[in-house]
């Protein structure tokens, strides 16, 4: 039961919580919740290549990720979905080209330039600002903290713990490296911490 319910709620790739699990699923083997959710997470690696991962221990919130080795063209994500992720990388590879984090206005001209503004509604995306702002912030991919003292407010975005655990970061330098032309090294202060 505790496979089927992960399963489920991965699908909108939003965190799931042990206290959800615990009320939901395991309620009535409290004692066992342990146990139970480390078979659960055997079985999601060795039946579905997807391994349970806790990225907040503090709140007890896990996330699916894909353990299988994918090509871009067998990526399981289907459509809408697949330019989605596709924003998300450019996004994260711009925050990490640009030293890990970078202010919203930043990244706002960034995405005009790309020809994708934010307040509009775009084919693929939809509201892009709701997508970014919302959907990859609830999703955990994104993490969005106020700067102090800035009037009107101000935020900087920096890759959340789902986009750490998920995507590693030398893909995303040879991913720049291959669109730029250049070689990965080019970039030494990424290529280190890569």
């Amino acid at each position: 039961e505790l496979v089927q319910y992960l399963l489920v709620k991965d699908q909108k790739r939003i965190p799931i919580k042990r206290a959800d699990m615990l009320k939901n699923v395991v309620w009535q083997y409290r004692d066992a919740y342990t146990q139970i959710v480390n078979q659960a997470g055997r079985t999601l690696q060795e039946v579905f290549g997807l391994h349970l991962v806790e990225i907040d221990p503090k709140r007890h919130t896990y996330i699916l990720t894909n353990n299988l080795p994918c090509a871009a063209e067998n990526h399981p994500c289907r459509g809408k979905e697949k330019a989605k992720m596709g924003l998300l990388i450019v996004i994260l590879s711009f925050i990490f080209m640009k030293g890990n984090s970078v202010k919203d206005g930043a990244l706002w001209e960034f995405l005009r330039r790309l020809r994708v503004h934010p307040g509009e509604q775009h084919e693929k995306f939809g509201d892009i600002q709701k997508l970014v702002t919302e959907e990859f912030v609830r999703q955990k991919y994104l993490e969005i903290t106020p700067i102090p003292l800035t009037d009107p407010p101000q935020f900087s975005y920096q890759w959340g713990p789902r986009a750490v655990k998920e995507i590693s970061k030398k893909d995303i330098l040879n991913f720049v490296a291959k669109i730029q032309g250049k070689s990965p090294k080019f970039w030494t202060t990424q290529y280190n911490e890569a």
